[in-house]
């Protein structure tokens, strides 16, 4: 059976880190080590890894900060796995995670693949709320947690993603830090011919953000970072790309429709009720919880308008600037 090797980023995180490493322990599959990066963190969590010694086969290790990217990178260089795990240190598995993944590869003969994630009955609310908004068919995030989607052939996101050996050793791991680092990586290794997969069985319970501003801020940064892609391989920007950018400069015109044009105004009202009323219910039929659903509109609002004016503004200063310009990330703090 392969090894694997689960590498865990982690940035000021002791407790999120501590709960996953519960998750870990508990797995049926026990063919595997856990490798801990603490990237430059002011609360540092090898007390943490300290106290999970006797549970797990773990190595800690200590780094400047630099980004999730190059965290994961220090980590897969120091890994004895025949296949790398990536996982956010804010996650959560069922105990199977790993026997479901290994069975994935063999029957699907993949080189990489990628879980999707979703809210778990412990999380508040507005937790429960923003996970609806990043993985909704009615936003952008639905087509994260699909095999066939309008984003195209799909690609391993970093919160949930694994890769052989020979992947990492091809592409020399992640090319850039931060600003869209997975999705150019998954680029990268599809480029090279390695099959890819969504395994959705193998999904997590990822907490994300508490709190609507913090949100914002996240979702602002990942419009900023669909720009940066497209600095890279701009043959990968889609039509689906700009529906938050389109929806935000819709939602922030209505004050001139209604000086302009007053019947174009109460028919763009109607048609944001019936989008809000949509969200409402599906999210009602999943979460059983008018609180949540209530609370489900006010996420997607706060991420298409966070997502579509981050990339309203990279995408002006990719317009502007000298061709061939690139962001690693390693300038650009991570909105915490």
């Amino acid at each position: 059976m392969r090894r694997f090797s689960i590498i865990i980023p982690v940035y000021n995180r002791p407790d999120e880190l501590a709960e996953l490493l519960a998750c870990l322990a508990r797995q049926t599959v026990r063919n595997f080590e856990v490798v801990v990066v603490e990237d430059g963190s002011s609360v540092r969590a090898e007390h943490v890894v300290r106290s999970f010694e006797t549970a797990l086969d773990i190595r800690y290790y200590e780094k400047p900060n630099s980004g999730q990217g190059f965290a994961r990178n220090y980590g897969m260089e120091r890994a004895a796995g025949d296949w790398f795990i990536i996982l956010d240190s804010d996650a959560l598995v069922e105990p199977q995670y790993l026997e479901i993944v290994n069975r994935e590869i063999d029957c699907q003969q993949l080189d990489l693949y990628g879980g999707p994630d979703r809210d778990h009955p412990s999380f508040t609310p507005v937790q429960k709320a923003i996970s609806y908004s990043m993985t909704s068919l009615f936003t952008t995030g639905g087509i994260r947690g699909k095999a066939k989607n309008a984003g195209g052939t799909f690609h391993p996101r970093s919160f949930n993603m694994g890769l052989s050996r020979r992947v990492w050793e091809q592409t020399g791991g992640f090319r850039i830090t931060r600003m869209g680092e997975d999705i150019i990586f998954s680029i990268q290794a599809l480029k090279l011919g390695f099959r890819s997969a969504l395994i959705p069985e193998a999904f997590i319970y990822h907490k994300r953000r508490t709190d609507f501003g913090a949100f914002f801020r996240q979702l602002r940064f990942f419009g900023r970072a669909r720009i940066n892609i497209t600095r890279f391989f701009p043959d990968t920007l889609k039509l689906v790309h700009f529906f938050p950018a389109a929806f935000t400069v819709w939602l922030f015109s209505f004050p001139l429709q209604l000086l302009i044009f007053k019947p174009l105004f109460q028919l763009s009202v109607l048609a944001l009720l019936a989008y809000c009323l949509m969200i409402f219910f599906d999210s009602w039929k999943q979460n059983q919880s008018i609180t949540v659903a209530i609370l489900s509109v006010q996420a997607v609002f706060v991420q298409m308008v966070g997502y579509g004016l981050g990339f309203l503004s990279e995408g002006w200063k990719y317009l502007r600037e000298p061709k061939g310009t690139v962001q690693t990330g390693e300038r650009v703090e991570y909105p915490s």
